[in-house]
């Protein structure tokens, strides 16, 4: 009976929990998913593409460029701190 009960409040809990894990809107309708994959891929990416694209100058230029150093950027700390914050919907340009 333990066991039957433990396995609904599991089942239960992750049915609710997958609603937080829902993708999350953006400005201007970018989704924070595909702006951490972008992230993943090379840092930086990810907040320019939720800055709309356009000119390198809206790229955050710390990020990317640093995103080129081994084991730093990608892959490293940097490719983590921009994932997480693309997935947060922040554009800042901090590389700490």
């Amino acid at each position: 009976m333990r066991i039957v009960v433990s396995s609904l409040v599991l089942v239960g809990a992750l049915i609710l929990g997958n609603g937080a894990a829902a993708e999350r809107a953006c400005a201007h309708g970018r989704s924070s998913t595909s702006a951490m994959w972008l992230s993943i891929a090379h840092p930086g990416l990810g907040e320019w593409y939720l800055k709309s694209w356009g000119n390198f100058s809206k790229a955050p230029q710390n990020k990317f460029w640093l995103g080129f150093i081994p084991l730093y950027g990608w892959p490293g700390y940097l490719q983590v701190r921009s994932a997480i914050d693309s997935s947060r919907c922040q554009t800042l340009d901090r590389a700490y």
